[in-house]
């Protein structure tokens, strides 16, 4: 990621969308949104803001994290980190509709936790921050619909109201302090306050996530009165540079002073690839301003985001390379790993069979809004290999066991074991709209055990391959179009994830598949 003169963008590849950051210290901390998966919201350290280590998930159990029948593209939306006197507070919003708490904070003395229980907050909308002033006081600021009336459909207001810290209660009167930079704007959100030579100052996100998302700020002497925008908003976007260049969709920011005086900004933007389509979602980038006029200036003399950019003024730090391949060596799962939804704990083991995950079939499938058997990580990159040696015996034609790439319930891939009678049979399953159909299948010889599965991608190619030996490898299909797992057909927020499943399709199972790795590697470094 860069050697120690330029720092690489993104810095957190693939699907880690709505960075928030906070210093402590010499310490920098930033979290992502993770919508229906589980666990939720990574926690990532660094020291020189280019090179970052996860050091946790914040929301690692299901009563602070309840997803029940939630859409991909549900959960957990726009997380904000902050630390005031010791403590570390997240607060997001969980848009899960059989849910019971919507807006709620969770609180850690350690950021790589146990955080606490939610702390649920009668508040409205979505995207909420917290700042803290100089006098100790807090102050909640969120997105929600015009108190006087929406005129349409994301004619939002950015509001703010005082929260008692002791009672994690809002109090007092809600005050609207902006509606976005421009009159007919759409979706003004992610709201986040700073305090800087006696302003305040309110950044925001416009013009919804897509390729018009745009940055803009307003400030003003007071959190009661409403803000004045800034005259040059939007201070940041990339959707005059139009649908070719290779970074669009930039907006979500939060922004960090470092020990030395810089400033940094992280944001959420995406790569196209093969077209206008954004298979790996919103990612992690990094971009330095400075303050002109009391306003920023964003990377001065270009204002665009760049693939490289000046390292900032700070110690070397080093990121812990994640293995390639992960042996299921220990009794826990790395923490990249995640499940779709509230995981049944006991259709997984690590231990029953020492250096294999085991998976129990579950009668959920990934192409519904139920809890499949599913263990995943992001997609990083455009020209990957995702592989897994699978020992399962499958005692009835409904059990199935293999490797997916996933976008959501509605559009997927599945490179499947099972049997026919008395062979092992290989499918090649898709999702696309909700309907599910077989686009290839192949009846082996004999029933075979014991089986290596591979995905790969270039470009826009998947190639879906397999190995009865470990050695020679056979193609089932090849040149399949990954377009359909892309933001741009499959709708919603979220980018892929490539994992491991076994599914009994609907009926109950008691057979067991055993994972013995499972490798992702980026085939362009």
């Amino acid at each position: 990621m860069g050697n120690k003169k330029t720092g690489m963008n993104p810095i957190l590849p693939g699907f880690y969308p709505d960075p928030s950051i906070c210093r402590v210290n010499n310490d920098y901390y930033l979290v992502t949104s993770t919508f229906a998966y589980f666990p939720g919201v990574p926690i990532f350290h660094s020291r020189d803001l280019v090179h970052w280590n996860q050091i946790g998930n914040i929301l690692e159990r299901k009563e602070q994290l309840p997803l029940v029948n939630a859409e991909t593209s549900e959960g957990i939306f726009a997380p904000t980190l902050r630390y005031h006197d010791g403590t570390f507070y997240m607060i997001t919003t969980n848009v899960t509709p059989t849910n019971d708490i919507n807006n709620f904070i969770v609180t850690a003395t350690d950021p790589a936790g146990p955080w606490s229980d939610p702390y649920p907050l009668d508040s409205a909308g979505i995207d909420p921050s917290l700042f803290f002033d100089d006098d100790g006081k807090c102050y909640y600021c969120g997105t929600q619909n015009r108190r006087e009336g929406s005129r349409y459909f994301g004619d939002n207001e950015i509001y703010i109201q005082e929260l008692d810290l002791n009672t994690m209660k809002l109090v007092g009167e809600s005050y609207p302090a902006w509606h976005g930079a421009l009159r007919g704007v759409e979706w003004p959100e992610g709201p986040h306050i700073y305090k800087k030579d006696g302003y305040y100052y309110l950044l925001i996100s416009e013009a919804g996530t897509g390729h018009n998302h745009a940055v803009s700020i307003a400030r003003s002497k007071s959190l009661t009165e409403p803000f004045t925008g800034h005259k040059a908003n939007p201070i940041f976007t990339h959707r005059h540079l139009g649908y070719h260049y290779p970074i669009v969709n930039v907006g979500h920011p939060d922004i960090v002073e470092t020990q030395n005086g810089e400033w940094w900004m992280v944001c959420l933007a995406s790569r196209p690839r093969g077209g206008y389509y954004r298979n790996l979602g919103r990612e992690t980038y990094l971009v330095p301003f400075i303050w002109e006029d009391g306003w920023p200036v964003i990377n001065p003399g270009k204002g665009i985001l760049e693939d490289t950019f000046p390292m900032p003024n700070l110690p070397a730090y080093e990121a812990k390379e994640i293995p390639a391949k992960e042996d299921f060596d220990t009794d826990t799962l790395p923490l990249h790993f995640m499940y779709l939804r509230n995981p049944k704990e006991e259709n997984y083991s690590l231990t029953n069979r020492p250096g294999y995950l085991e998976m129990k079939p579950d009668a959920d499938t990934l192409s519904s809004k139920g809890t499949p058997s599913y263990v995943c990580q992001r997609q990083l990159s455009f020209d990957f290999t995702a592989e897994t040696k699978l020992s399962f015996s499958p005692a009835v034609e409904n059990e199935q066991a293999g490797i997916a790439i996933y976008q959501s319930q509605s559009f997927n891939y599945q490179l499947l074991a099972g049997k026919k009678g008395d062979a092992t049979v290989l499918s090649l399953v898709k999702t696309e709209r909700d309907k599910v159909t077989v686009l290839k299948e192949e009846i082996l010889d004999a029933l075979y055990p014991d089986l290596t599965l591979r995905i790969t991608e270039n470009e826009q190619d998947l190639t879906f391959a397999y190995s009865v030996d470990g050695k020679s490898e056979k193609i089932l299909a090849d040149k399949v179009d990954a377009r359909i797992l892309s933001t741009d057909v499959a709708g919603g927020f979220v980018g892929n994830t490539i994992g491991l499943y076994a599914t009994s399709n609907g009926e109950e199972s008691s057979t067991v598949a055993a994972f013995d790795h499972f490798l992702y590697e980026d085939d362009n470094k």
